[in-house]
């Protein structure tokens, strides 16, 4: 890892936010204890193990997660088709420029990417993240170390552990880059399989990773609450909606934030537009919407068993005081640019053959935490 080469810990860095593992990403980093002309004598190992360092330069101020004005994302979609349900007479860069135009002037809903709760068929981060809140440790435990279907090594070294609860033999099967795994297998070994012992497992993991499973239950009830909000109002803002105060600059999840709870004056008067309502994440400094939503937030919260839930976890040292987040999302910049029949070079995997196939290249820029898979689905359904 970096922090090895440089001879540093991992929680010397500092950065604004967390980049897709599967694409070519770029963001400042802030180090501790480690000089320029350190960084620059590691500089061709590093790059050896396909990092690039540049734009060095000292700084007196480390950086925070969320200290981002937002993300550009250049994409790439290959082979694109039209849907069975088109007009085959239909041209296909027109419908794709029609829906391109419909996000640039309506947006798109605001959900949380599928990235925010994991690729696991059997088990999803918001599972784990539902036991957590239940306080349910040892079982949020067997949830973590639930395989997923295949006899890989993670997988292998998984199902030897929910067979046996042997801590110490999986974690010899554990592959060395599974390094949250590595943790808690470590500390399972040392303190053993009890509720102590799950106990001290979790918080053998640094507290965003901890927290990461809790978030991504909340955020689960945020994409069916939009959903629902969605399917009962529409676009029209009701009586009861929470908006932003501040019709220029919306925090895009403050829970400092003030919001306001439309009137019926308001709704009469057009004081406010879609583009200005939120939906609150669970937690316990936040408030629900006045209307129908907020007996929705309250049968899902019973649905899933956490109706009195404090959104508090003292044994693992978490708090969740929730948030509020846009109903819609708009991307700004947004250019595109169509290719019929043209060869498509893949700069991620130079190797693999040249593609002949209509292609869209997409650029974009997004505020923090929007999804570029969110925005890229509602352009290509």
């Amino acid at each position: 890892s970096l922090a090895s080469q440089l001879g540093v810990l991992p929680s010397d860095f500092s950065y604004a936010g967390i980049k897709d593992k599967k694409a070519d990403t770029s963001q400042t980093m802030v180090v501790k204890n480690v000089t320029i002309d350190k960084l620059k004598a590691k500089q061709s190992s590093i790059q050896n193990k396909d990092l690039k360092i540049y734009n060095l330069r000292t700084t007196t101020q480390h950086l925070r997660v969320g200290q981002l004005k937002g993300n550009h994302f250049s994409i790439i979609v290959r082979n694109v088709s039209k849907h069975l349900k088109d007009d085959p007479e239909a041209s296909l860069a027109e419908r794709v420029f029609g829906a391109i135009e419909n996000v640039k002037e309506k947006g798109f809903v605001n959900y949380y990417g599928p990235q925010r709760f994991g690729l696991g068929l059997n088990v999803q981060a918001d599972q784990i993240g539902l036991a957590l809140l239940k306080q349910n440790l040892v079982k949020a435990l067997n949830l973590f170390f639930t395989p997923e279907e295949g006899n890989d090594p993670v997988n292998k070294a998984k199902r030897h552990f929910i067979h046996t609860e042997d801590a110490k033999a999986t974690l010899a099967l554990m592959p060395e880059y599974k390094t949250r795994e590595r943790l808690v297998l470590r500390a399972l070994n040392r303190y053993g399989n009890s509720q102590e012992g799950c106990t001290r497992a979790w918080l053998s993991l640094p507290h965003y990773m901890r927290i990461l499973y809790v978030h991504s239950y909340c955020s689960k009830i945020w994409n069916e609450a939009a959903t629902f909000r969605l399917k009962t109002y529409d676009t029209h803002v009701v009586e009861g909606d929470l908006v932003t105060c501040d019709k220029l600059e919306q925090d895009h999840l403050s829970r400092n934030n003030q919001v306001h709870v439309v009137t019926a004056k308001d709704v009469e008067s057009g004081n406010y537009t879609i583009n200005q309502v939120v939906l609150p994440m669970p937690g316990n400094s936040i408030q629900y919407p006045s209307n129908k939503l907020t007996s929705w937030y309250e049968e899902a919260l019973l649905r899933d068993g956490l109706q009195g839930c404090r959104f508090r976890i003292p044994a693992l040292q978490l708090n969740v005081p929730g948030c509020y987040r846009p109903l819609l999302a708009r991307p700004r910049q947004l250019e595109c640019q169509w290719w019929e029949g043209k060869e498509v070079f893949c700069t991620k995997e130079p190797d693999l053959p040249l593609e002949t196939g209509d292609a869209l290249s997409l650029s974009f820029s997004l505020n923090p935490s929007n999804y570029a898979t969110v925005c890229l689905r509602e352009i290509m359904k």
